[in-house]
């Protein structure tokens, strides 16, 4: 069952969860982020169900709208959720593409908008992020917020820091110093948020990928029946 499964499914990821942890989950055929004209090769494969979490934001080289629509039509069901997957959801489940998680409503309802929201920069080798998303980011001063770290307007006032910030340079280390430097929270809050921010991050980009992965094997296991 789980071999049959592997051949019914790929799964571009890599950032919002690391292909060892997703193969926890469900044993699927496990792709780096997902890049343009890369789709038709797995359609000519046969394979019935595909999951997008990650892929490349750079216009040229970003997957396509139509590349998505063709494999839709092909029969195949497309999952996103988390991250570049969870943007083409938002911009394509009125033709199908079926969107899941916190991050692809944000951007369904216009929460978010920009690309940026998601983008990290990465270790080219592993594919693991080496920066904070700004979704993450907003989570998690939220949490912090509602734990009584921060005042609604120290909390406005990260936000808007790390809203500001060019997405490579985002992190909490960062955040929480430049904050402190321009005076929008204390040194001692600096401490006591950095710590907050390391032990307790909200990684909404992980979870959303989990919710992916998740609802192939659930779609995979449909097609079985």
């Amino acid at each position: 069952m789980e071999n049959e499964m592997e051949e019914k499914a790929v799964i571009f990821t890599g950032n919002s969860i690391s292909h060892e942890d997703a193969k926890k989950i469900l044993l699927a055929n496990y792709q780096p982020p997902v890049r343009r004209f890369q789709l038709e090769k797995f359609i000519q494969q046969g394979y019935k169900v595909m999951g997008i979490i990650d892929g490349i934001f750079f216009d040229r080289a970003a997957v396509g709208h139509r590349e998505i629509i063709s494999a839709l039509n092909a029969g195949v069901r497309v999952v996103g959720g988390a991250s570049m997957g969870a943007l083409r959801a938002s911009e394509l489940d009125t033709h199908g593409m079926i969107g899941v998680g916190k991050v692809y409503e944000w951007y369904r309802d216009g929460v978010i908008e920009s690309d940026d929201e998601v983008a990290v920069s990465t270790n080219p080798e592993t594919f693991e992020p080496i920066s904070v998303p700004l979704v993450n980011i907003r989570e998690t001063l939220k949490a912090a917020l509602g734990a009584g770290i921060l005042s609604e307007k120290e909390y406005e006032d990260l936000l808007e820091l790390a809203i500001s910030t060019y997405y490579p340079d985002r992190s909490y280390l960062g955040l929480t110093k430049e904050g402190a430097k321009k005076g929008l929270i204390s040194e001692e809050k600096r401490k006591l948020l950095l710590d907050f921010c390391i032990n307790s991050e909200v990684d909404v980009k992980k979870r959303d990928a989990v919710l992916v992965i998740e609802t192939v094997k659930r779609l995979v296991e449909e097609t079985e029946v």
